[in-house]
């Protein structure tokens, strides 16, 4: 069976700072349609199908109106509870 971690699992364990995190944030505010991006120690995470995962979060990133504050606050669940493969 394939891992079901999501990226909050190595977060809490510390094994992935804040400051990781808010790299991945930034990178979904640049470009919401990223695909796979690094994070962690050999992880991949798929912005783009994560935040469409999370519906609030796809409509306040998508929301040209949206506050720059809640566009990054909206962009952190989606990473937090996507599911990271390991890199090949």
């Amino acid at each position: 069976m394939a891992d079901q971690k999501t990226t909050a699992d190595p977060r809490k364990a510390a094994e992935i700072t804040d400051d990781e995190i808010n790299a991945v944030v930034d990178a979904v505010l640049a470009k919401p349609d990223t695909g796979f991006y690094p994070i962690g120690g050999g992880d991949l995470l798929d912005l783009a199908a994560a935040v469409e995962a999370h519906e609030a979060s796809a409509e306040a990133l998508a929301d040209p109106e949206a506050k720059p504050g809640w566009r990054r606050a909206m962009a952190r669940p989606p990473i937090l509870v996507g599911r990271p493969k390991k890199e090949i």
